[in-house]
């Protein structure tokens, strides 16, 4: 299980690094990224912050969800700031 920082939300920490493993190619696009389930053993986290992180990065443009199926990299990437996600 990867260790979290205790002075950032959760799901902040876990989506920033489902990001960079978008940016580095470990996820890229049309690949499935791991389940709210997975993501609750990966990382220790409640349901209900798995699924946070889903949608911060669904509302980001970073990843879509087909019904039934899971959710998949989007293949039309968002550009990305210098600055990183949210610009600064």
């Amino acid at each position: 299980m990867i260790e979290l920082a205790p002075d950032r939300p959760r799901w902040r920490q876990v989506a920033d690094i489902i990001r960079e493993r978008i940016a580095d190619g470990t996820y890229p696009p049309g690949t499935q990224i791991p389940s709210v389930l997975k993501l609750q053993e990966e990382f220790g986290i409640a349901t209900a912050t798995s699924q946070k992180v889903h949608r911060g990065l669904r509302a980001e443009g970073l990843i879509y969800t087909e019904p039934g199926m899971g959710s998949f990299v989007s293949k039309d990437l968002p550009e990305r700031s210098a600055e990183g996600p949210g610009g600064a």
